[in-house]
């Protein structure tokens, strides 16, 4: 199984220099600098998702409601400045809606067990229409002067790298850290690959699935703020778009198993680089929206079913934690 998930991922990364290098010497303006600064800030924020995404997959789930998660709690902050509110209470105020909505995933999915697709699906439609009911008073928040002591988070470079992808590299070393490092990261791998076991030998199961769903709602956060930082807004309605599946592309063709215990943050940079190289190709290509969900569906389905038959599930070990 190692071998076959190391040629996964080789294969990938070798899909993507084709597809680079090809963009570059045929398809006018893919080599243009800005355009490639351009694709490099997108990826970022796709990646930044993609980590958040990746814990949760690794730990048998899904989450759907992270593009929720992203727009509504940085919106929250945005717009809680314009209307005068203190930077410190408007910071407190977004990030406590973030970590309730990881914890109520995380309680549904955990101790109500409830399947994450059908939590996350509920749960990203009710924080999404909070937002439009009851926060946001146009569906684009303009980023306020007030909070420009933190746009250097998207805004800028260093070294020449744009800071959302200084940001995306940041949150990388640090879910690194989290799954290879540390304990809770082995606990994330072990409910993966075997939740009866895990559960059998003592491991404090139903708060490591909570605290997966919690960082996924954090990380939405974080991404929320990067992204709002490097465009000067926050497109609301973005929770309406078809992001999740990109990220979920980005997950599923780096190579992280739908089956759980699998992959890790080298996948989840593998898959981004691939998506958003191909996402920026087909724009440039001026390929319709429309066809664009076409080919993304397409691909998709395919890697699920490369992953159905690379990393197939047992009937003992599909019992629990199906998404």
């Amino acid at each position: 199984m190692p071998k076959l998930r190391a040629t996964q991922q080789t294969i990938v990364f070798i899909l993507f220099l084709v597809m680079f290098g090809g963009f570059l010497l045929l398809l006018p303006g893919f080599a243009q600098v800005d355009n490639l600064l351009t694709l490099l800030q997108n990826v970022a924020i796709l990646g930044i998702l993609g980590l958040g995404m990746a814990v949760v997959v690794i730990g048998r789930g899904i989450d759907i409601s992270m593009i929720a998660a992203l727009a509504v709690p940085s919106g929250f902050l945005l717009q809680s400045v314009s209307n005068g509110q203190s930077i410190e209470v408007a910071a407190l105020q977004a990030l406590v809606l973030s970590l309730l909505f990881g914890l109520v995933n995380g309680w549904l999915v955990a101790y109500a067990e409830v399947p994450s697709l059908f939590t996350t699906l509920a749960s990203g439609l009710f924080l999404a229409g909070l937002g439009q009911a009851a926060i946001f008073q146009l569906e684009v928040v303009q980023w306020p002067q007030a909070l420009d002591a933190m746009v250097w988070i998207g805004r800028g470079s260093l070294g020449g790298i744009p800071m959302p992808v200084v940001m995306f590299g940041l949150a990388c070393a640090l879910m690194a850290l989290l799954l290879r490092r540390l304990r809770a990261g082995a606990f994330i791998y072990a409910i993966g690959d075997n939740p009866f076991t895990a559960r059998a030998t003592g491991l404090p199961t139903r708060p490591i699935i909570l605290l997966e769903y919690l960082l996924a709602a954090l990380i939405g956060l974080f991404a929320g703020l990067v992204m709002a930082a490097s465009v000067n807004s926050m497109p609301t309605r973005i929770y309406n778009s078809t992001m999740v599946y990109d990220v979920v592309l980005v997950v599923v063709l780096g190579g992280i198993g739908l089956s759980g215990g699998r992959g890790g943050v080298v996948n989840v940079i593998i898959g981004t680089l691939l998506i958003g190289t191909m996402l920026n190709g087909m724009t440039i290509m001026d390929i319709s929206y429309s066809v664009q969900n076409i080919i993304k569906g397409l691909v998709l389905l395919g890697a699920i079913l490369i992953d159905s038959a690379l990393n197939p599930r047992n009937e003992e070990t599909a019992q629990q934690g199906d998404i």
